[in-house]
């Protein structure tokens, strides 16, 4: 009986809802429409968007706010697509005179491109104080006083709340944030190059705040209001309510894919000065903390590296899911759902979990129906303990557990220092062959191929030029095939031998991997950031592989800060680095060869510091076209160009996935589309099904546990009673007759 007792306590909730006894939700947690995930290293830090750079940060960021363009959720390549724009823009162009010229104007001749962007009318804020209002229409929390501000920590500690529509000078005034020097904005100077007046800008806003903190003592975080309103600059305006203007300067068509970040979201004047106020910041109610948007979610909960927790958006309108995607994608079920209004899910719990054991033991428990919705490599992870082990392979198919991947817009590649006099570009035309011929025996003997099986676990794409798939101008097949490091057998890429390789290697004057004159061995160097005194097997097999054409590889590890003080300089030898894509256009990697981009002395993203005249050329014709087949042509050029020159091994695209159990609807790995939990569903019954089925109830430590209670019971119940008996007969011969 106590035991039964014990196991109907243990096993149900409110109305009689049976839930797993080791469950760490409530009670009925898992029938409701609530998706569970994890972080694992800290709360997000900047939820403010023009502040927001960190992929831990845009789970949140994404879902709150809506930039005016996005990504279309299941197309690849990637397509923009408009948010809360009625349609994505092209620019009209005017000369210097204002002008205006034709779409195939000289890029001479064209002095700003101008893009009126109109909005959809109707889109509300999410419910917030910011908005709330009294009946005579004066703000409800501004002022605020230092006594109103004592009792209030959360959101949910103002009693009331409101909303309104979003305009174009909510965009304005965002875009005006990104130039504060109060934010500090990570952004701040790239855009400032490309927007008519924004640099300007910024240098009137320091001298407007450097005379408002004039009597504020110094490190206090409460400062007067910097109302920007009051203040603008001529690149970005409102023409009327619904319509934005944005003035770049010149011809920049990647600007379209800054439109669809974070840092454009829209901002109300009204978020700005209510978080302003004294005291607010000493709380941390701020923008980084608290969110205002119009996307999908809202920010109801936040317990700083606890909990939080993302809630259906009541106001937002609404927007169909998409009815095309990739070939593949209706095989998978991923097109079943068009047409119907999304989001789809109510809430999405964000827990901490400080330790991958846990979380992964509550992922396949049930509990966790995606273990981290920032990370793309959770899944891959977890396809390579497979591949390693046939008990976790059968148990993740036992499970159901998804494992999609894809190849992301991002490379790791393996860079010579063009400045190097050995493997660099060379000074005579007779030096600039031989290094040529160097670095590209090189690049046959290092078997990217086998690293992609040894270090990769085969989830990765062997890379054979810089631009990645899902970009315009990567080429897929016989075309795309590297013709200086493979041949074409059979209609794929074979890598040429290394009896090639050595061929090559004797006409860059080192037979046999000593100089032709000295006798001298050539000896390499490999700049690492590993650390650990260039030992790890990583290292190791890349020795084994130059040594393969008799070329010794010496590496220089170094911690990492060292590391980039000599690729500041320049003085790296051979490197391996990588790149993560801002926007999906090959744009974004050509430039990391574009000669005026070096590091060395111009500190950009050229870490190689490869300069040709004839690429740089080409870049700069490509990156002012539109996309289309000249475009892609010019790409093409570019690509054989750095193919001949060889001043990387082109290493490898890696993939990324997911992992998601089977009752997550609408999962599709992503790097570009930050919106995604829009889109994800939650078969709830199923759900609570699997997750009773793996989480069966375990009483038999309970029948030890009584049993043991029972053996330690048992001797003080036999004295009892053996003591009851003997005053019983105690009594009995007391009695008077």
């Amino acid at each position: 009986m106590a035991i039964a007792c014990c196991a109907a306590v243990v096993g149900c909730g409110p109305q009689g809802v049976e839930s797993p006894i080791n469950s760490p939700y409530a009670a009925g947690a898992e029938t409701k429409n609530v998706l569970y995930t994890a972080f694992t290293q800290r709360s997000p830090k900047y939820l403010d968007p023009a502040r927001s750079y960190s992929t831990d940060e845009t789970p949140y960021t994404y879902n709150i706010y809506e930039p005016l363009y996005g990504y279309h959720y299941l197309k690849r390549p990637y397509e923009l697509i408009p948010r809360t724009a009625l349609e994505v823009v092209e620019p009209v162009f005017v000369d210097k005179q204002g002008n205006k010229l034709s779409a195939d104007a000289a890029v001479k001749d064209i002095a700003e491109s101008v893009y009126d962007i109109p909005l959809r009318k109707g889109i509300q804020y999410q419910p917030h104080p910011v908005f709330a209002r009294e009946a005579d229409g004066r703000f409800s929390y501004w002022p605020l006083t230092s006594e109103q501000l004592t009792d209030k920590f959360v959101m949910s500690d103002f009693a009331q709340q409101g909303a309104r529509e979003l305009t174009a000078h909510d965009y304005v005034y965002a875009i005006r944030r990104l130039a504060s020097p109060r934010v500090a904005s990570p952004i701040f100077s790239t855009l400032a190059q490309h927007v008519v007046g924004m640099k300007e800008y910024g240098t009137r806003l320091r001298e407007i705040d450097t005379a408002l903190r004039k009597g504020v003592s110094v490190g206090s975080r409460d400062l007067p209001w910097l109302d920007l309103r009051s203040v603008g600059f001529s690149g970005v305006e409102a023409l009327d309510e619904h319509t934005l203007r944005i003035r770049v300067k010149g011809l920049y068509p990647q600007f379209k894919y800054w439109l669809a970040m974070t840092f454009v979201a829209p901002i109300p004047w009204e978020a700005d000065r209510f978080y302003s106020q004294p005291g607010m910041a000493q709380r941390n109610l701020t923008l980084n903390n608290w969110p205002v948007g119009t996307g999908p979610y809202m920010l109801t909960e936040s317990i700083q590296n606890r909990r939080h927790v993302l809630a259906r958006n009541p106001n937002f309108r609404g927007e169909p899911y998409p009815c095309e995607g990739e070939p593949a994608d209706r095989a998978k079920g991923l097109l079943n759902d068009c047409g119907k209004m999304t989001p789809f899910i109510d809430r999405i719990v964000f827990n901490i979990e400080k330790e991958s054991i846990p979380l992964q033991g509550k992922f396949m428990q049930g509990y966790y129906d995606v273990p981290q919705v920032d990370r793309g490599d959770t899944g891959v992870a977890m396809l390579v303990a497979a591949s390693d082990s046939t008990e976790k392979a059968a148990l993740y198919a036992k499970h159901g557990i998804q494992l999609p991947t894809t190849v992301e817009a991002q490379m790791q590649y393996f860079g010579f220092n063009w400045r190097d006099p050995v493997v660099g570009r060379g000074d005579t035309p007779e030096q600039q062959a031989r290094n040529q011929k160097l670095r590209q025996a090189l690049s046959i003997a290092f078997n990217w191929e086998e690293f992609v099986a040894i270090f990769q676990n085969d989830q990765a794409q062997v890379a054979y030029g810089p631009v990645p798939p899902g970009i315009l101008g990567y080429q897929s097949g016989i075309s795309g095939i590297n013709p200086v490091v493979y041949d074409v057998v059979g209609g794929n890429a074979q890598r040429k031998s290394l009896e090639q390789a050595r061929q090559l290697l004797a006409e860059a004057g080192y037979p046999n991997g000593r100089h032709v004159t000295t006798g001298e061995p050539l000896v390499l160097y490999f700049d690492s950031a590993s650390g650990g005194g260039g030992s790890s097997p990583t290292l190791d097999w890349m020795r084994r592989q130059f040594a393969q054409i008799g070329v010794q590889l010496d590496i220089r590890s170094t911690d990492y800060n060292r590391f980039q003080e000599k690729m500041a300089r320049g003085v790296a030898q051979m490197y391996m680095w990588g790149w993560v894509a801002d926007y999906p256009d090959a744009e974004n990697f050509l430039f990391l060869l574009y000669g005026p981009n070096v590091k060395a002395e111009k500190g950009g993203e050229n870490a190689s510091n490869y300069v040709n005249p004839e690429y740089d050329a080409l870049f700069e014709k490509m990156r002012d076209l539109p996309d289309g087949p000249e475009k892609e042509q010019l790409i093409a050029q570019m690509i054989r160009i750095v193919q001949e020159d060889a001043p990387w091994m082109f290493g490898l695209f890696p993939k990324s996935g997911g992992a998601f159990q089977q009752w997550v609807g609408n999962a599709k790995p992503t790097q570009m589309v930050r919106n995604s939990l829009q889109y994800m569903k939650i078969d709830t019954e199923l759900r609570s099904k699997k997750i009773a089925e793996w989480n069966p109830p375990v009483w038999w430590p309970l029948l030890v546990l009584f049993g043991l209670l029972g053996l330690l019971v048992w001797p003080a119940w036999r004295a009892l009673r053996q003591q009851a008996q003997q005053n019983a007969m105690g009594d009995v011969v007391e009695t008077p007759k």
